[in-house]
């Protein structure tokens, strides 16, 4: 048996300032769990966040328990609280640094047998619990984020069978009034649309590991779930 299994760690929004760096490689005994490992690491950064509760592990890319045990090789994420064809639900799920297009979204869930289309397009705008923005940074785990999104969609297709979804997200900075995030459903009939739109939206909300730093005049916070945190300079 190994004394020792290596485990590739990233960091990511506030967590990432906290430690001082996006990644490292920790070696932990055999059997060790995710608790363990935050141990670890939370000894080597000191300012990292002392509270589990205020932070999501994730092993090789899914949600995981603070139970669950790592091995060797395993790929472990600490992050913040998030705040085809005609019959595929699933037909886009982008993160990108570009400009958002709603229209290309609908273009990619529109069909013949689609009688309607309901998009949703979150826009940034210049105050936000009194306080006055001047603009936004958006951070990503992305290959999670896409794969969150495909099984938001495979959701969707649970709920509302002849729906298609597409989802699109942005990252890095945006001025007032840029769009941040778009979700597009199309559906035979314009009830199912707005229910699975809505709905959509929502659980990316929840789920999605995207996270946003508001900057304002008296200085700049990491938005998680309904708390904002003073952002590290």
């Amino acid at each position: 048996m190994p004394v020792a299994v290596a485990v590739h760690v990233r960091y990511f929004a506030r967590l990432r300032e906290q430690a001082g760096t996006e990644s490292e490689t920790i070696e932990l005994a055999p059997g060790s769990t995710v608790t363990d490992a935050y141990d670890v690491v939370k000894r080597a950064h000191l300012g990292l966040e002392p509270n589990r509760d205020a932070v999501r592990p994730a092993l090789n890319m899914e949600f995981a328990d603070w139970d669950a045990v790592v091995g060797e090789g395993d790929e472990l994420a600490f992050i913040p609280p998030v705040s085809g064809g005609v019959n595929a639900v699933g037909v886009m799920f982008e993160v990108t640094a570009d400009p958002l297009d709603a229209r290309r979204v609908e273009r990619a869930v529109a069909h013949s047998r689609a009688g309607a289309i309901c998009t949703f397009t979150g826009v940034v705008r210049d105050s936000s619990r009194g306080r006055t923005v001047t603009h936004l940074e958006y951070e990503a785990f992305a290959e999670m984020a896409t794969a969150q999104m495909r099984r938001i969609a495979d959701e969707i297709g649970e709920k509302w069978p002849e729906a298609r979804v597409a989802m699109i997200h942005r990252t890095g900075r945006l001025e007032i009034g840029e769009p941040s995030v778009v979700v597009s459903v199309s559906a035979p009939h314009r009830a199912e649309a707005i229910d699975a739109c809505r709905w959509g939206i929502d659980r990316l909300k929840e789920s999605v590991p995207i996270w946003k730093k508001e900057h304002a005049a008296d200085g700049t916070f990491w938005i998680e779930g309904d708390q904002s945190k003073p952002a590290r300079e």
